[in-house]
């Protein structure tokens, strides 16, 4: 099997974005946004989908967060679905119901290059740290569209926003790490009965 890693730059004049993927890593990240909370996050998904993760974002944050969160969003989903190839092999879908103390997220993920996001999640709280809390479905909503992954996110209930923006990043790990891992008994075909994805 060959490497599954990739590297994009994007450069607008917005944001400037490098990102390094390894999807078959072990979880190391190297990540800097300028936004705190946002590189918290991006770790945790790095960590618990096994995806080694290096992003640099210089932003315009003096206006406001939302172009480096979406940006980021977009770059990374890129940058996976560059590693994927044309997806052959993978398992292609990945489910969890994700604890975390009080909180129980539910994360699906089919990725099969039609992007779509169901967002079903709710804060009490306009920011976490100094992070807006509007721009967490900017983000999912860019990775989805650029990787090419129908995703469904649920928060089932919770109190702590904390806990229920982490459940949300720590479900899609687990998801994707499932759903791009390698099944040996599709060997090279892509898991579709149309014989390709996206159609």
């Amino acid at each position: 099997m060959s490497k599954r890693t990739a590297k994009i730059q994007r450069d607008t004049k917005e944001t400037q974005i490098s990102c390094e993927v390894n999807i078959d890593g072990i979880g190391e990240s190297e990540i800097e946004t300028g936004i705190g909370f946002l590189d918290h996050m991006l770790d945790s998904f790095s960590r618990h989908s096994l995806i080694d993760l290096k992003l640099n974002a210089k932003g315009d944050l003096h206006v406001d967060q939302h172009h480096t969160v979406e940006d980021t969003g977009i770059v990374i989903g890129l940058a996976i679905a560059d590693a994927l190839g044309d997806f052959s092999g993978i398992k292609r879908f990945g489910n969890i119901h994700m604890p975390m103390d009080e909180t129980l997220t539910r994360v699906s993920i089919d990725v099969s290059k039609r992007p779509h996001l169901e967002w079903s999640v709710k804060f009490s709280k306009p920011l976490l740290g100094e992070m807006d809390t509007e721009l967490f479905h900017e983000w999912f909503a860019a990775f989805a569209q650029n990787l090419g992954a129908t995703l469904h996110v649920e928060n089932i209930y919770g109190e702590n926003n904390h806990h229920i923006a982490e459940s949300c990043f720590k479900g899609l790990a687990r998801c994707i790490r499932e759903a791009l891992s390698i099944d040996p008994r599709e060997g090279d075909r892509v898991p579709s009965s149309k014989g390709s994805l996206g159609n």
